[in-house]
């Protein structure tokens, strides 16, 4: 029976919480923190649970099912888990999260120093995917060249950067606006959904697994133990760049007034507090950053769509880059734009299949109590998602005064009744 050393399993938790640590990780809690205001903590509350909270658990689940998202949603029947795997891996593939890890390091690290027209963005891409090419091409060396290299400079960018937000105080905290002012919890739960992180667990389960196999471990249960310590791993680094990142949204406000979004939050703080040198810091830490999650996302889904057709790993490779490219050249903020109403619709039964992985063992049926509730939930979820999308109009007036609906939590107490009614006709059939 083969263990990991220590230092392989101090490696795999850097390289998981690196894999996290991507475009919306970093360019989310300063908005957060600067609209948030005087209810910034309350709001990181909210946040942490669906940005920290749920993909350690995601992670701990996958690892019982050899890491795979169609094993764990196996109880949706064949064809229901199948259309919500390959919407989680497209979700955070080529669609959104790969192309947003490019445009972010470009807005960030390279548009004020070459302009921020069509051609540069085109040109800086084609080179940022060019490295992830090159890495994605050989998966058995992830560990290798993301845990033992690139993960340590990631990790040294963000303490730099992390420590300096607690060496500037904030001179002013206005007042919340918006949604903080009256539900800053649950409006700080939603925005954690635009990290992305839980369905990044989904994705990034099979590519934690196989790093901890290429090491030579193949009993189970050594595979489950080595994924929780390295999902605790990440969670407690994931928690310690929130916090970071939120003061430094709190104290942002001198730098960058009522900024648009988090990129301009960190460019503008970055230049306050550091100087020219601090913009060129950044600019390596947000590529470096962007990069490792690219790398990751699209070993996974090389990885998961080799297995389900008959195209290699490598063309599969080939055909991510290649889609996340033209999709990354629409620019940030209509990428943002897009994403936010599909994630809303996808997140609520993600959530509901992570979560009943863990009961399986309560039921005399799987299938016959969870189907029903993710059903649920993903119905729900649409609603949140056309809402969120400002499309509420075609929705019927009672569908908008729901419990929870103003917070984009409509799908929560539906979902609640169903599973507890399910459960029960569950335990009175044998």
């Amino acid at each position: 029976m083969t263990n990991l050393r220590t230092r392989d399993i101090i490696a795999l938790g850097f390289m998981t919480f690196a894999l996290f640590i991507g475009a919306g990780n970093i360019i989310f809690p300063p908005i957060v923190a600067q609209q948030a205001g005087e209810h910034v903590w309350l709001a990181a509350f909210g946040f942490l649970i669906t940005a920290v909270g749920l993909p350690v658990i995601t992670i701990i689940a996958l690892s019982r099912v050899e890491g795979s998202i169609q094993l764990l949603s196996s109880p949706l029947g064949k064809i229901a888990s199948l259309i919500l795997t390959v919407a989680c891996y497209l979700a955070v593939g080529p669609l959104f999260a790969t192309p947003r890890t490019a445009t972010v390091s470009f807005e960030i690290g390279f548009s004020s120093y070459f302009g921020t027209s069509s051609s540069t963005l085109l040109i800086y891409s084609a080179i940022y995917f060019a490295f992830v090419t090159l890495i994605s091409l050989y998966p058995n060396k992830i560990l290798d060249t993301v845990g033992y290299v690139l993960s340590p400079l990631k990790i040294l960018s963000l303490i730099i950067l992390g420590g300096s937000a607690f060496l500037v105080a904030a001179d002013y905290i206005p007042a919340p606006i918006g949604n903080y002012i009256n539900s800053p919890v649950s409006e700080g739960f939603v925005n954690g959904y635009l990290t992305m992180d839980t369905l990044g667990a989904l994705v990034f389960g099979i590519v934690i697994i196989n790093a901890i196999r290429s090491r030579g471990v193949n009993d189970q249960k050594l595979i489950t133990k080595y994924a929780v310590i390295a999902s605790l791993i990440s969670g407690i680094g994931l928690t310690l760049v929130y916090i970071s990142l939120f003061k430094l949204g709190l104290s942002s406000h001198e730098a960058a007034p009522n900024a648009a979004n988090g990129a301009i939050i960190l460019h503008g703080y970055v230049q306050h507090a550091f100087g020219d040198f601090g913009s060129y810091f950044l600019g390596a830490m947000i590529f470096i950053a962007c990069m490792v999650t690219a790398i990751g996302l699209t070993c996974a889904c090389a990885e998961y769509f080799s297995q389900i057709t008959k195209i290699t790993y490598k063309k599969w490779v080939f055909i991510l880059v290649g889609f996340s490219f033209v999709i990354s050249n629409l620019g940030l903020t209509k990428l943002i734009a897009f994403s936010v109403p599909i994630l809303s619709a996808i997140y609520p039964p993600a959530i509901v299949v992570i979560m009943m992985g863990f009961m399986w063992k309560f039921f005399n049926s799987a299938p016959r109590v969870i189907a029903p509730v993710t059903a649920v939930a993903f119905i729900f979820g649409i609603i949140d998602g056309l809402k969120v999308a400002e499309l509420d109009h075609f929705l019927p007036a009672f569908m908008n005064n729901l419990p929870l609906a103003e917070q984009n939590l409509a799908w929560l107490i539906p979902s609640l009744v169903v599973f507890v009614i399910v459960y029960t006709l569950d335990r009175l059939k044998k």
